[in-house]
Parts: structure tokens; sequence; C-alpha cells
């Protein structure tokens, strides 16, 4: 029996059958596919992703080979880079043309044309699609057609513009029928087994569209009613929690602007609030137009001024404040999230970052590089952002005197101290007037509480006073020395 010629259609950041471009493409062209997925080598990626992501992407290709196969279609799995995997393949298996999606980020569409020259020369049709942002790279310019280096604005404009609408799941998927040898995902060893300190993370989590979907559906029925007020409380279920799918392109992001929209439109969600979650999805876009005009963002400062920048060498506080240990409940209850399921709330996010950047002095890569390890979201273009605009380095950042009162933060955002109560439970009994300032409460209070500071939970390893001082000072110093 003759086998036909196969449609080879190579998954990325994009794990879902529903607005996939490539896969709706191919499916459309009635040749049989063949459904690919590469585990490219590091230096063939723009960043190897880091351990609790590599956990999440382990469950998310095992949701998809569930969902290709149900429709016929096998996922198959490959080591190696791109530029010599995809012509050997299409070679081996007589493919006919080859589809993927594009990945946000750092000039993708030329480095995409590269990878498609070599497959166009041996005559297979090699085609790729926008499919992870709202608009293109580029698309949204200023009137002199520069980048805009300001959220705001940047959002004026892109809110002008409209989104493609989002793809159905293909009718009918012809699966290729060929001989082909797959890795095993398991061999892989994407998840640590010994030890398998990622327990949290699955008991947080399960991956892939299905649950993304079921998140967004759960989100619109109920917290985006209130999410400009809630979504700033770490101890309620506020947010989506869709920025892991969205970093594994488990779901759409047009879907879920459409969707929103939709509602907001229909009075099924009130206006402010859906504008606001909108404006949330609007930071990613504007991170990932960033990235692609700044593809070294996760290691060099935006603001190049704070290359005079005198970071301080604390290996100490570095570690206390990985560990959760730093003696200040807010941000030990959000590292400590952090560690036990991969993510941590975003309010909390800026608060630890404030505190690693200002209280420590600690350079913000230092803190970005262990977000990219520990988040099972870490996204290339939002985690180094993110961190930049906290460390007041980077685009449309926050001013550097901006220094987050950690004692302040948790009294106005954790006022009851349920959120600190569940991630610091050494702190569990103890009233909430010193819950986020335990080193005040009086002797009594803290014998009660059966809490013995330096022992129980640590000491503050920085007075907050003086730690503002100390990074005033020093922003001054770096003002007055850079060029």
């Amino acid at each position: 029996m003759t086998v036909s010629r196969p449609h080879i259609v190579w998954f990325r950041d994009d794990l879902r059958l529903a607005d996939n471009p490539a896969l709706f493409h191919a499916a459309r062209s009635g040749a049989p596919v063949l459904a690919l997925y590469l585990l490219e080598p590091e230096d063939a990626l723009r960043r190897q992703p880091g351990a609790a992501a590599l956990w999440w992407l382990h469950g998310s290709l095992e949701s998809l080979g569930r969902d290709l196969a149900s429709r016929g279609v096998p996922l198959s799995l490959l080591r190696g880079s791109a530029h010599a995997t995809l012509p050997a393949l299409a070679h081996s298996v007589g493919a006919c043309a080859v589809s993927w999606n594009r990945r946000p980020g750092a000039c993708s569409r030329e480095k995409d044309e590269i990878l498609a020259a070599p497959l166009k020369d041996e005559g297979v049709d090699a085609r790729h699609f926008p499919a992870n942002m709202l608009f293109e790279p580029g698309s949204v310019r200023t009137g002199s057609g520069g980048p805009y280096r300001v959220f705001t604005p940047f959002w004026r404009a892109a809110r002008q513009m409209t989104p493609e609408s989002p793809l159905p799941v293909p009718e009918e998927i012809m699966g290729w029928r060929g001989a082909f040898e797959s890795d095993n995902l398991d061999d892989w060893a994407l998840r640590p087994t010994r030890p398998n300190w990622a327990s949290g993370l699955a008991q947080a989590w399960t991956p892939g569209e299905a649950n993304a979907r079921r998140r967004l559906d759960a989100f619109m029925e109920g917290a985006i009613r209130d999410y400009g007020a809630g979504r700033d409380f770490p101890a309620s279920a506020a947010t989506s929690l869709l920025s892991p799918s969205l970093r594994f392109g488990e779901i759409s992001v047009r879907e879920i602007w459409y969707r929103v929209g939709a509602a907001m439109h229909a009075k099924e969600a009130p206006e402010a609030d859906a504008e606001k979650f909108l404006s949330e999805v609007g930071w990613r876009e504007f991170c990932h137009h960033l990235l692609c005009d700044h593809p070294d963002l996760a290691t060099r400062n935006f603001n190049s001024a704070f290359d005079h920048f005198d970071w301080a060498s604390d290996s100490r506080g570095l570690e206390a404040w990985q560990k959760g240990q730093t003696g200040y409940p807010i941000v030990d209850a959000g590292m400590r999230e952090l560690w036990a399921t991969g993510w941590m709330h975003n309010r909390v996010r800026m608060i630890t970052a404030s505190f690693l950047t200002k209280h420590l002095l600690i350079d913000w890569r230092e803190g970005e590089r262990w977000f990219w390890d520990t988040l099972v979201d870490a996204d290339p273009a939002n985690n180094p952002a993110g961190w930049q605009w906290v460390a007041g380095c980077g685009a449309d950042a926050a001013p550097y005197f901006r220094i987050f009162n950690p004692v302040l933060q948790g009294e106005k955002f954790d006022p009851d101290g349920a959120y600190v109560r569940h991630w610091v439970p050494e702190l569990e009994r103890l009233d909430k007037r010193w819950l986020h300032k335990p080193w005040e409460a009086p002797a009594r209070m803290l014998a009660e509480a059966q809490i013995r500071l330096g022992e129980t939970y640590p000491q503050p390893v920085v007075d907050h006073g003086a730690a503002r001082k100390r990074a005033l000072a020093t922003y001054e110093t770096m003002k007055r020395d850079a060029p």
C-alpha cells in the first residue's frame, strides 16, 4: 500500500488543537498529518526552560498526545535542533510540507525564514504562522515608526487594532500511517525523580488544553466580576491562573481576548473588570514586543544607566530570600508559595522582587534567574520585563524610589493574614495585629503563639528603614556617576 506524503506539523509553544494555524492549515490541505515536537538543545533555543517549566512541559505534551491520538494522529517526539532535524526528517518521510507557528519573541519571523529556506530548496512547502500574540511584533508602533517604551500609549494604540479571530479545532485530521520511530517522553526526564521536589506542583496543577479551558470557564463564571479589586489580594481566588497555559500555548491569547470581549459586550462581565483583565493581557503583549526589539532583555539593563548601579554581593541574603526566611512574612509566604507550587500571586511577585533588589540591593538578574527556574509560567518576555520594571531599570519602569514596605503591603493586601498563615505556618497563631511585623509583638504574644524569633522564625535580615535609605543613596550615586 502506498503511503501518502505527510504534512509535518511542528508543535512549539502552541500545545493545543484550537486556534492553531499550523495544524488548521495542514488539516485543510488534505494531506496526512505527522505531528512533531522537538526537544531542542540549549544552543538552539533563545533560552532553555527552567526546571519547573520542564515539569509543566511533560504534562502538556502528555495531554497534547492524548488529544491528538483521540483523532487518530500520534504525536512524534524527537531530540535535536530544528535546523538539522526538520530537513532530515522531511527528506526521510518524503514530506510534502512542513508547517509551524512562530514563537513570540526576538526576530521570530526572520529566524523562521532561515529555517524554511533549506526545506523550500528541497521542494518542500514550508510555512509559518502568527499564533501566540494578539498582534505581530513591529505592528504596534509610535507615530515616528519606533517601538513604544511605555505601556499606556502602547496599549492605547493596540486597543485601536483588532486581533485576528481564533480558528476552530479542525473538524477532521488525517494521521500519517508511515513508519516512524519516536522518542519516549519519559526518557526525556523532564520531571524530577530522585528527589521528586515537584510533588507540590502536581497537587496544584494539571497541565493541558482541556484544563486551561476549564480554568478560563471558571474565571469567566466568577472571579472576572471583581477582578479589578480582587486581583491584588493573594488569599483570594481572584485571578485567572492562565499564565502557565499561555506560556506553553495550551490556550490561545486570541481566544481569551474574544471570550472576555464577548462577555463584556453582553454585560456578563463588568466593563471595568473586563478592561482591567484585558490590560493585563496587554502587558504580556507589551513585554513580547519589547523582547522582539531587545532580545537581551534577560541579561542587559534596558536603562543603561543601571550598568553603573552598585549591586551588593550578599549570598546569605539571596539564600534567605530564596528559601522564604527573610523574617518578613509576606515576602517569605510568596517565596514558599513559589517553591511549593511553581507559581506566585502577581502582587506578591512585585513585593518579593522589590525586597530583593531594594532591601537587599541584589542584582535583579539573580532574582530573574531564580524565578526562571522555579516558575511553571516562566515566560521569556514577561519574566525579565517584570523584574526590570520592579528594579527600576526597565521599560515603563516603576520609579526607583518606589520601594515597597513589606509590612504595609502585607497589612493592606493580606489584612486577615490568611495568605501568610497558609504559607508561613510558624506564625499561624499570632494575632493579626503583629502578623506582618512579628518582631514588634510583645513577648507575651509571641510566647502564646509559640514563636521564638531567631529560632522558630527568623529575625528580619535587614531593617526596612535602613535598607530604604541605603537603596536611595545607591541610586543617587548611580545617577551622579552614570554618563
